[in-house]
């Protein structure tokens, strides 16, 4: 029997009151959206499931599931199209091989630790099952999309503590409006250029063709060492050396972290164009100083929520840019990915209880302002939502 938690928190979260980076004066280029949240693409919603605390065993718990449902309520029946590109494969995303077959995700977007992938995978299949009816055969015919990164630094990621409960309460707990980050569902474990991170997610509004567009963001980042750390291209690593995470226990430090990147947009875009999106990820990445190291898994999602009939029987239309009106839309990708992630990074709280006695300390918020100033980066802090 699996023994019970001492403390257990495991609900949809509201936003953290916890600073965003544009409110300590990091520089960003481009406009963001009202929420500067993948929220702010119409009908995407978010939710989180997160768990706290420690075993009946006295094992450390911090743990569990993001849900992203491209079209909220309607996403069990609504596809969307989209597509998907590893950087770097150390790592896993499911359902992958259908979306590159079909060009659509279906189902909503769960991201938790490595080992919870099946039972978070199976809960959101039965989800499915319960929601409404069944495809033409008669049965719900479901490969969802789960993807991981490892927490096994900070959580007792053998012990199994996600549970399929956790992951409807993700789904189900979905919203609109603001998203929490930092040390919240998937990203309540992880750890990025060692100091604690987890969920950040950022938007960009584009103006294509003479017509407005919104693409927004969501990261659950666990990758890279300190010393390649940028922000805003500063080098923030080379300066802020204390409590590195990996690099004081290693004689050789690699990079064996992970990032999960979700990519939506209103723009409509067919698969292969969501595609050439989804590898603009990468380039964001880059701008943190990550260089998508051999043990790191690197798996990015990218979807459109316009052409809702496109999967309705019958000759169908589909309504796209064309390719060369796109470049607007790479650039919001590159921006929104570097701000997520440094969100992720501002937004995440200090975890001193880990597994065995590890911790992972947050990125002080004084010395990071105090390295913009030095390099003439720091910009007068704009509201955030």
């Amino acid at each position: 029997m699996k023994p019970c938690l001492t403390l257990l928190l495991a609900l949809s979260l509201p936003l953290s009151a916890a600073e965003r980076a544009r409110d300590l004066g990091v520089p960003f280029d481009g406009a963001p959206g009202p929420l500067n949240a993948i929220t702010d693409v119409a009908g995407v919603t978010v939710g989180h499931s997160t768990l706290h605390g420690r075993s009946g065993a006295g094992k450390a718990i911090h743990t569990g599931v993001t849900a992203v449902l491209p079209r909220g309520a309607d996403t069990a029946d609504t596809p969307v199209f989209g597509a998907w590109f590893a950087q770097n494969g150390n790592g896993e995303m499911t359902g992958t091989a259908w979306i590159e077959e079909s060009g659509q995700v279906e189902g909503p977007i769960l991201l938790t630790n490595t080992h919870s992938v099946g039972v978070v995978r199976d809960a959101t299949i039965a989800w499915r099952v319960a929601r409404g009816g069944a495809d033409d055969t008669g049965y719900w015919w479901s490969l969802p999309v789960v993807a991981e990164t490892w927490d096994g630094h900070l959580n007792d990621i053998n012990g199994f503590h996600v549970t399929p409960e956790h992951a409807v309460q993700a789904i189900e707990g979905a919203r609109s409006g603001p998203v929490a980050e930092g040390n919240v569902g998937g990203g309540s474990g992880m750890v990025c250029h060692e100091f604690k991170c987890g969920i950040g997610t950022a938007s960009r509004r584009i103006r294509v063709d003479g017509a407005d567009y919104t693409l927004g963001v969501l990261v659950q980042a666990n990758y890279g060492l300190r010393d390649s750390l940028l922000v805003a291209g500063v080098p923030v690593g080379r300066h802020l050396r204390a409590d590195r995470v990996y690099s004081e226990s290693m004689e050789t430090p690699a990079d064996t972290g992970s990032i999960i990147i979700v990519v939506a947009t209103d723009a409509p875009l067919l698969p292969h164009q969501l595609k050439r999106i989804a590898k603009r990820a990468t380039m964001g990445l880059a701008r943190m100083g990550s260089y998508a190291g051999n043990g790191s898994g690197d798996i990015f999602i990218a979807f459109s929520t316009a052409n809702t009939g496109a999967r309705q029987g019958g000759l169908r239309q589909a309504g796209f840019l064309a390719n060369d009106a796109l470049d607007p839309l790479f650039e919001a990708t590159v921006q929104a990915c570097e701000e997520a992630i440094v969100n992720s990074l501002v937004a995440a709280e200090d975890v001193m209880d880990g597994v065995d006695g590890r911790y992972a300390k947050a990125i002080e918020h004084a010395a990071l302002v105090d390295l913009l100033k030095q390099y003439r980066r720091y910009r007068k802090p704009t509201k955030t939502p």
